[in-house]
């Protein structure tokens, strides 16, 4: 049984509709895309969920409908995570919190909410980062971004740590240019995909695939890693 959070487009949407082509029942999450979350009822059995994952109360609420109606939480994917570039110069405080408090603060109300559940069936959570966190690199475009998810890796390497000894596995994978309905416009540039070493960008499957990975038996002994899926991106 899993939960896919941020999960009724792009990215997200692509895990959710993988894992349960693998015969897992999905749980799916919206905050501000109702039309698409009914047009999804039928497809993911009435497992979808309006909730702001911001908000520490809708969060464990959240896990509680999940429990309700599955009774266990094998997996959880946390695919909240809002975009923004541009320098630093420019970059007032207020956006860093609203990256920091979306992209991490969000994480940490979800792991917390969701950590007993994943001890009891010993299963899985992953998160979302972006390509070449590794390197610590300075940015041009999205420091503030990368700086949040480069704090959310700090998370996530901690959580592994402290959740092994209960069996369960915390793993990050990396996106690096993935063209999807809702991208930056950056993302859609083909002179940026074809600077890519591989030379074209991904797609929202090659990320579900490698999830899907990380979330598996197969990966069972695989725990606080970061995992690019960027055909070379940023290396």
């Amino acid at each position: 049984m899993a939960l896919v959070s941020g999960s009724v487009r792009g990215i997200g949407l692509a895990v959710a509709r993988r894992l349960a082509r693998s015969g897992a029942r999905v749980h799916v999450t919206w905050r501000s895309s109702a039309a698409r979350a009914d047009a999804l009822s039928a497809e993911f059995e009435g497992r979808v969920h309006r909730a702001d994952l911001e908000d520490e109360d809708e969060t464990r609420a959240l896990i509680e409908a999940v429990l309700a109606r599955d009774g266990r939480l094998d997996a959880f994917v946390h695919a909240v995570g809002e975009f923004s570039a541009g320098p630093l110069a420019t970059t007032r405080a207020a956006e860093v919190r609203r990256l920091l408090e979306n992209n991490v603060l969000s994480a940490v109300h979800a792991f917390d909410a969701a950590r007993e559940p994943l001890r009891a069936a010993r299963g899985a959570a992953l998160f979302f980062g972006v390509a070449g966190l590794e390197g610590l690199r300075g940015r041009r475009e999205a420091a503030a971004y990368a700086a949040a998810k480069s704090a959310l890796l700090v998370l996530v390497r901690s959580w592994a740590l402290e959740e092994a000894a209960h069996g369960v596995r915390v793993n990050l994978v990396s996106p690096g240019v993935i063209p999807h309905e809702g991208a930056a416009a950056q993302t859609h540039d083909e002179a940026r995909a074809a600077r890519i070493p591989l030379g074209f960008a991904g797609t929202p499957e090659d990320v579900a695939a490698a999830a899907e990975f990380l979330l598996s038996d197969d990966a069972r002994h695989v725990t606080g890693v970061d995992l690019p899926v960027a055909g070379g991106w940023l290396l």
